[in-house]
């Protein structure tokens, strides 16, 4: 081998890269530069903002607390439930309270609020999410209850907790939605688009959605931030509960208005459905089947279907219909 032309050629490279790099400085202060542009989007201040990674860790800990024993990382067992559930309680008070701070603190530096007394007000909104959490608990008692009763496929109910990406998405809607009814911005969204990222499933924290509530493998369900679903509902993968199309500018003139459909108790949505608009409502007993378009009301005790479509049959090798 000719350790000279290796020699050599390392030494080109070595100097191409240097080449290259002396041109970083130009670079970097136009990139800099562009920080100062109205245009683009920065967040450049004194005080940190949410994180993403420490919501994912709320969630972790979160189901913990919601589930205890199933998604511990240590064994729970009746001699020290009460010395883990305590430690999980400090700890998520703790992280959750810094989380929920920052989420106050960034809307009053970022939107020029009068000043709420951020950090009082996230350590009482804390406070009184803790409370909610025995009632959560068993809201979702009642949801892996509805998931194991519709469900031929479902061996236990430790089978559904465990690995049921439609439960999961629920147990990260209703600790969010709790954070939503407290006034707490940004970090509720968060954590749903979290599990939104983690199953498929995207639920906005707003929605209010009543108990004994199913999600049926759940890949490419859409709930929007106004709707409202009653008790004992279930709905299949691929549904989209929505809006209408918006006008542009929707996101400051429609803001705060119901722009979702309304599903009452003991309804079924099957897959692929879509059901859109503020003034739609899905009557008390109804089943909605699959791929069904519906931009207006349906009332009570309704069954609404898609005809049978003309299937056309050919035959393999002449192309003949059979």
């Amino acid at each position: 081998m000719d350790t000279s032309f290796e020699a050599d050629r390392c030494r080109s490279e070595s100097e191409s890269l240097t080449k290259y790099r002396q041109l970083m400085p130009e670079i970097t202060q136009a990139i800099i530069d562009s920080c100062n542009e109205t245009q683009c989007f920065k967040h450049v201040g004194y005080e940190p903002i949410p994180s993403r990674k420490k919501a994912q860790r709320i969630i972790e800990i979160g189901m913990q607390l919601l589930f205890p024993g199933y998604f511990a990382s240590k064994k729970i067992d009746p001699l020290n439930l009460t010395y883990r559930i305590g430690q999980l309680t400090t700890t998520l008070f703790d992280l959750l309270s810094e989380q929920v701070v920052l989420s106050f603190r960034h809307d009053c530096y970022r939107y020029n609020k009068s000043c709420t007394a951020c950090a009082t007000e996230g350590h009482k909104a804390t406070l009184e999410f803790f409370k909610a959490i025995p009632e959560i608990k068993r809201a979702l008692a009642d949801d892996v209850r509805a998931t194991r009763e519709g469900d031929p496929a479902a061996h236990s109910v430790d089978e559904i907790i465990f690995s049921y990406p439609g439960v999961y998405a629920i147990s990260v809607y209703r600790l969010a939605h709790r954070l939503y009814e407290l006034g707490v911005p940004i970090l509720p969204r968060i954590m749903t688009e979290i599990a939104h990222s983690d199953t498929g499933i995207d639920i906005h924290p707003g929605a209010q959605i009543g108990r004994h509530f199913a999600i049926d493998h759940g890949t490419g369900v859409v709930i929007g931030e106004t709707t409202i679903i009653g008790e004992n509902v279930r709905i299949y993968q691929g549904v989209t509960v929505g809006a209408l199309s918006l006008p542009p500018g929707a996101g400051e003139q429609l803001k705060g208005l119901k722009r979702h459909p309304t599903i009452e108790d003991n309804v079924i949505i099957y897959s692929g459905a879509t059901i859109l608009g503020g003034d739609t409502t899905i009557g008390k007993n109804c089943t909605i089947g699959g791929n069904v378009w519906l931009t207006r009301s349906v009332p009570p005790d309704t069954k609404v279907f898609i005809e049978t479509p003309h299937l056309v049959y050919l035959e393999s090798e002449t192309g003949e219909k059979k």
